[in-house]
């Protein structure tokens, strides 16, 4: 599997269709949300983050 930049432009415009989304859908609970993120601790979010980038390679893996 080759990526060019067409295919990273491609991936980030994705990321954004998926990320705007719910603040679209529902910008109430995407607020309620957010304001509950906001009271987690910094290793809370920090082991989150791990989780997301962890999935994120073995979904790149699995499909490469």
């Amino acid at each position: 599997m080759s990526f060019d930049s067409d295919t990273l432009w491609v991936a980030f415009g994705l990321m954004l269709i998926f990320e705007g989304i719910f603040p679209f859908v529902s910008p109430h609970g995407w607020r309620d949300k957010m304001a509950q993120l906001m009271v987690l601790e910094d290793g809370q979010i920090r082991f989150f983050g791990l989780v997301c980038v962890v999935v994120g390679l073995l979904m790149l893996w699995w499909l490469g």
